[in-house]
């Protein structure tokens, strides 16, 4: 059972005009299994919360503390933090010319667990984890995410979260973008990867339509860098019904 702790976290972001601060006292505590979801209106600081969990230079903790199983993730490097079992799927993930997808999965496989996969092991597992996500084989030898369309890339995103078998899953609005068909899908591929590793999951989004597939435990409404309210699934039906409006201004629960 692995328990990631946000405590009091302050997270400013490196502009032009200086430091601006965007989180203001964040507390939040996932453990294995569970699936907390983020809702929030746009510029409320969801997307700062992961890029600084997951260790983006561009933003700078000025306060607070993050544990995974105790240990301090503030203090390791991004690498780090990968092997620790932290794990982001991206918004916009983005294309690296000249690395094949099958590579990239390879050495990120490696990377985490510190030996090799074998061959045809792990070949089967690849192969297994893009059949879950309805990916055609042929992307094994295509760059990763070149050329991809949107659904494309989010569907990539998943099959890394399957492979590499997070603790700690972050999925910065991986909805976005996405018709039907593709978030039934992807939604499809987190459930599996839920199901097979048991990660906590901290699931980012605006809309409540992935979470009619993605069931939540818990979800937290995030207004001005802070959380507002908190609750069950029922919060979701709550803000699709009203929207965001009554928290802005708000002060957090």
């Amino acid at each position: 059972m692995s328990k990631l702790e946000i405590r009091d976290l302050h997270v400013s972001v490196n502009t032009d005009e200086g430091a601006k601060p965007i989180l203001h006292g964040v507390d939040l505590t996932i453990s294995s299994g569970e699936t907390h979801a983020i809702m929030g209106p746009n510029g409320s600081g969801k997307s700062t919360l992961a890029y600084s969990l997951a260790g983006h230079p561009k933003y700078e903790i000025t306060s607070g503390s993050v544990l995974l199983d105790g240990e301090d993730v503030l203090e390791m490097t991004v690498d780090e933090r990968a092997r620790a079992g932290l794990f982001l799927a991206m918004q916009y993930p983005v294309e690296v010319p000249g690395v094949s997808v099958s590579n990239f999965l390879r050495t990120a496989k490696t990377a985490v667990d510190g030996e090799a996969p074998k061959i045809r092991t792990w070949m089967k597992d690849l192969k297994g984890a893009m059949a879950e996500l309805k990916m055609d084989e042929a992307f094994i030898n295509r760059n990763v995410n070149e050329g991809f369309s949107g659904g494309e890339k989010k569907r990539h995103e998943i099959l890394q979260m399957e492979l590499l078998k997070p603790k700690m899953a972050i999925l910065d609005e991986t909805d976005s973008g996405l018709d039907v068909d593709a978030l039934r899908i992807v939604s499809e591929g987190i459930n599996h990867a839920k199901a097979t590793s048991n990660p906590g999951v901290l699931l980012i989004t605006h809309y409540t339509r992935i979470l009619r597939y993605v069931k939540p435990d818990f979800v937290h409404v995030f207004v001005d860098g802070k959380i507002a309210e908190e609750g069950g699934p029922e919060l979701a039906d709550k803000l699709e019904a009203e929207g965001y409006e009554s928290y802005v201004g708000t002060k957090a629960a």
